[in-house]
């Protein structure tokens, strides 16, 4: 059995996090060998819940594999597993780097030098405006744009990216066969063609649930070398990602904003904790080609 099918299986477990992966593979040492397990006693004694334990050796997760990877291979989909050579390497060192990523483009740049632009989805057309200028001048730059494709700023950071025919990733929370929103099928096709990047840590299948995207804003933020928060309400999910950079140790940039204005609330107060202001492309990029 080839091992690509093992790690599409272990991906379809919920709950399955690399530590606890690598805990189970130093007593199994393959992921082959984990595949064998069938008595969920001897996975508990390992210190897993009871609830993992059993999804597990549970076979439903292992029905209709070779199905999710004939519809892989059908559609350019590939999966990258942290053992794998590619798998990119700033992701590797974070807390929790996903056990194993879908990829559809080109995976090449996801170990190039890269910047998240993030905001909220209701921005202002100052938030667009400068959103699509940073992207810009950021992609002419050979600077790799990460987003998450979400309506807003995320849709604005890889149209201005597009613009410059530069390099943009955009991280998604469900499987690559579903675009959300709908509205952007376009742009998601935009970007594979122009030689970006879509990538999820969810099998093909996986909907949009809201559960999903605290998960995906570590990934935009720990496959960036930093973060540039253009606009952010004041209880935005732009925050969260936030939140994941600084623990990731990553450097957060901030645009300041009108002080009268909803949207810029979030971003005026991480420059008042410390975010590093930034008026133009020129101050980020002294930075990052470092």
């Amino acid at each position: 059995m080839k091992e690509e099918i093992f790690w599409v299986w272990l991906s379809r477990i919920e709950n399955l996090d690399k530590r606890k992966l690598d805990k189970l593979l130093e007593r199994y040492k393959d992921v082959s060998n984990l595949w064998n397990v069938k008595n969920s006693y001897e996975l508990l004694q390992l210190g897993l819940t009871q609830n993992l334990s059993e999804k597990i050796v549970d076979n439903r997760y292992k029905k209709d594999l070779e199905k999710y990877i004939q519809y892989m291979r059908k559609n350019d989909i590939e999966i990258l597993t942290f053992k794998d050579e590619d798998y990119p390497e700033n992701l590797k060192q974070i807390y929790d780097p996903p056990i194993s990523i879908y990829i559809k483009g080109n995976r090449k740049i996801l170990n190039e030098k890269s910047i998240a632009i993030i905001g909220c989805r209701q921005c202002s057309k100052y938030g667009e405006d400068i959103t699509k200028k940073f992207a810009y001048e950021l992609g002419m730059a050979n600077i790799n744009i990460v987003s998450g494709l979400a309506r807003g700023i995320d849709t604005y950071s890889h149209i201005g990216a597009l613009r410059a025919k530069g390099k943009t990733t955009a991280v998604i929370g469900s499987g690559l066969d579903i675009v959300y929103p709908p509205e952007n099928s376009a742009l998601y096709q935009k970007i594979i063609e122009n030689g970006g990047v879509i990538l999820s840590e969810y099998i093909v299948g996986t909907k949009p649930l809201a559960r999903n995207f605290p998960a995906r804003n570590r990934i935009i933020s720990g496959i960036s070398d930093a973060v540039l928060v253009v606009e952010a309400k004041e209880k935005s999910g732009t925050l969260i990602t936030v939140d994941f950079a600084l623990e990731q140790g990553k450097d957060v940039y901030a645009i300041p904003g009108n002080i009268s204005s909803e949207s810029s609330y979030g971003t005026n107060e991480l420059i008042k904790e410390g975010a590093r202001l930034v008026a133009n492309p020129r101050d980020l990029l002294k930075e990052l080609l470092i």
